[in-house]
């Protein structure tokens, strides 16, 4: 099923943030830190603590997603994303070419290191997009 969650971007404050949504709304919080994953050694070892993705689900729904990974790069306008979960190849090749269309590519799609096709894109209007299918 094709979603739109929204991703939340923090500078240091994600696991902190993260962890007082579940507190409010409840569900399950899963936190992936910089240090767990492949990109660990692209990164200095103090990012190591950082999130590299967290989501916060319940009743197995996505309510909430964000990471630690735009550092200080954060200004009004790209603290909150559009993430779009797609449910198929052709799905996520159109998505992207309609909504990338006067704006800019970010990251073009590929496959990832977690086995999903993404890419981000800035469209038109400025709002950041990031696209993501998994094969199931």
């Amino acid at each position: 099923m094709t979603q739109i969650n929204a991703y939340l971007n923090f500078n240091g404050q994600c696991r902190e943030a993260l962890t007082f949504y579940k507190e409010c709304l409840g569900g399950d919080l899963y936190l992936q830190k910089i240090s767990e994953s492949p990109m660990a050694a692209q990164m200095p070892s103090e990012a190591g603590p950082n999130i590299l993705h967290g989501c916060l689900t319940r009743n197995g729904a996505v309510m909430l997603m964000g990471s630690d990974m735009m550092g200080n790069a954060l200004r009004p306008g790209n603290t909150v994303v559009l993430c779009l979960n797609c449910s198929s190849d052709e799905e996520i090749n159109d998505f992207f070419t309609r909504l990338s269309a006067g704006g800019q590519v970010k990251t073009p799609l590929h496959q990832s290191f977690w086995g999903a096709t993404f890419g981000e894109l800035i469209d038109r209007y400025g709002l950041l997009w990031m696209f993501n299918y998994t094969k199931n």
